[in-house]
């Protein structure tokens, strides 16, 4: 590991699985065990009225597709301009289910999230008023930007899907999946999350500009709405219940005892890497499973493979380890880091 040549590591090289899986498709003939059919059309309705809209951006519709078949929540990181947030509320449009969103600002308190007891004068008896995490998507737009204390506010219903105010449990509604953007170019006024909420989110997702075409394609778009909303354009399709019942299906996902093993291997070697201050924890290798799962239904496999365990590794790590000052200073990220472990465990055969 102390031969770290920077140039040689380019995480994009990962992106590998859709063709791995289409070699897979046309050379080996297999029935699923597992009957994906309806999940694999739900998923192809939501990117058809996904792309509507958003050009482009392939990784991150797949990737939030995967966290809401996971029953995770997604951290969408990027710079202002594209389309985290419409992306996250096309998703919740193109789903039959309750959506808000949240404005995360300096001067939020955690009851403006959770809600608060009233007192009623009538019955002279406090009332709980729930507040907009109540609801089966929510949205928190520059989750950073509010501070210590009302991002502590996220930490038991990201977790448990429920809050506890005054003595009394208040059980969220499943599906309940948490979506929130950040900035990673503006600091001033923003408040670093803690590393308790970081491992709560099951992927952050890295958002890049546009290629040229998509660019152009964006322009041609938007000149063609002729003052027309965008997200009218989007209809909903998946029920609560229809998406609880892909949840299950991905639960059922088949993996092999040295896939298992595969997944333990490379969270171990984060624990034990010399550029990284903090590895990866439990938490993290149920995220990598449960992620893979999700890709291999994506897929139309009822297995997992090496290929869904390395597409989610980077996505599901990233956030989760902390590089050491000395390799912060050199330039090496996490990204890096992550691709090189994957390289070095052996793949199980």
């Amino acid at each position: 590991m102390e031969d770290f040549n920077q140039d040689n590591l380019n995480p994009e090289d990962l992106n590998t699985t859709e063709g791995n899986n289409q070699q897979l498709d046309d050379n080996v003939n297999f029935t699923n065990r597992i009957d994906l059919t309806e999940l694999q059309e739900g998923i192809t309705q939501i990117k058809e009225e996904i792309s509507k809209v958003i050009v482009g951006q392939k990784n991150m519709i797949d990737m939030l597709i995967a966290a809401l078949l996971a029953n995770g929540h997604a951290l969408i990181e990027g710079v202002p301009g594209v389309a985290k947030t419409i992306s996250a509320r096309l998703l919740a449009k193109s789903l039959d289910i309750d959506f808000s969103r949240i404005q995360f600002t300096p001067d939020l308190m955690p009851s403006d999230i959770l809600g608060t007891s009233v007192f009623d004068m009538k019955t002279s008896e406090f009332e709980f008023k729930k507040g907009p995490i109540f609801s089966n998507m929510v949205l928190i737009d520059e989750i950073n930007r509010a501070p210590a204390k009302t991002q502590a506010a996220l930490f038991e219903v990201m977790e448990e899907r429920q809050i506890t105010i005054d003595g009394n449990k208040y059980p969220m509604n499943l599906p309940f999946i948490v979506l929130a953007t950040q900035n990673p170019v503006e600091q001033e006024g923003t408040y670093r999350l803690p590393e308790a909420q970081l491992d709560r989110f099951i992927f952050k997702i890295d958002i890049d500009y546009p290629n040229l075409e998509d660019e152009i394609e964006i322009l041609n778009r938007e000149h063609a709405l002729k003052g027309e909303k965008k997200i009218d354009k989007i209809t909903a399709f998946l029920s609560q219940e229809k998406i609880t019942k892909f949840q299950n299906l991905v639960n059922q996902i088949i993996i092999e005892n040295h896939l298992i093993k595969y997944i333990a291997d490379i969270i171990v070697n984060t624990r034990s890497n010399p550029f990284l201050y903090l590895g990866a924890s439990p938490r993290a290798s149920i995220a990598i499973l449960k992620a893979s799962k999700a890709f291999a239904a994506m897929n139309g496999r009822d297995f997992v493979t090496p290929e869904d365990i390395k597409q989610a590794a980077i996505p599901v790590l990233q956030h989760r380890v902390i590089v050491t000052p000395e390799r912060e200073m050199e330039g090496v990220t996490s990204k890096q880091i992550i691709k090189q472990i994957i390289e070095a465990v052996e793949i199980p055969r």
